[in-house]
């Protein structure tokens, strides 16, 4: 015959003790979310970055003998949008290239940016007496006789920055940009796609 459990059976206290630990443990992870959540909109931290802010075509000149001679001027900006945590930045490094020629590799040292602020560097970027093939004389003769000449910016810096008392946050600032210029120099219609990972 089957046991008849009456009213007198009773919860063992070791199940207690485990529901008890879950429930504390709940509300510590509840209130750890709220912390995190409440510090963030009062914080609002901005993701630091790195962009061109302008660029010179300098020199671009090709010779009878098949060589090209390129200088580029240009002004990247770090920029930190947070008004209470300084910025760092490390493993600055972009390449230059003209239709898959790489014309010269950007580098900078490390560097800080303060609180709500930015830095500017100026960068010279040359090459001399590339030697061109066939088919690369002809797209340089293409793009001068169009009066547009192409770059291609594409690097990395990696940021780090504290938010409030939080342990600092790492990430990669990943760059792509396509330069645009006129014959005389002057840029336009270039753009930037910064992307953070």
């Amino acid at each position: 015959m089957p046991t008849v459990y009456g009213s007198e059976r009773r919860t063992h206290p070791l199940i207690w003790c485990v529901a008890i630990i879950c429930t504390f443990l709940t509300i510590i992870v509840i209130f750890t979310g709220l912390v995190v959540f409440i510090g963030y909109l009062v914080i609002r931290p901005r993701v630091p970055y790195v962009i061109v802010t302008n660029a010179h075509l300098d020199m671009f000149d090709t010779s009878q003998a098949g060589l090209l001679s390129i200088q580029i001027t240009l002004w990247m900006k770090a920029e930190n949008g947070n008004h209470d945590a300084q910025a760092s930045f490390s493993d600055f490094e972009y390449d230059l290239s003209f239709h898959g020629i790489r014309i010269d590799t950007l580098k900078n040292w490390d560097f800080d940016v303060g609180k709500n602020s930015s830095i500017l560097y100026k960068f010279e970027a040359k090459s001399m007496s590339i030697p061109l093939d066939p088919e690369q004389e002809v797209m340089v003769s293409q793009s001068i006789n169009q009066n547009r000449i192409v770059f291609h910016l594409l690097g990395h810096t990696r940021a780090r920055w504290r938010v409030g008392p939080l342990k600092s946050v790492k990430f990669w600032c990943n760059l792509f940009c396509e330069l645009q210029f006129h014959m005389d120099g002057t840029s336009f219609e270039s753009h930037c796609t910064p992307k953070f990972k």
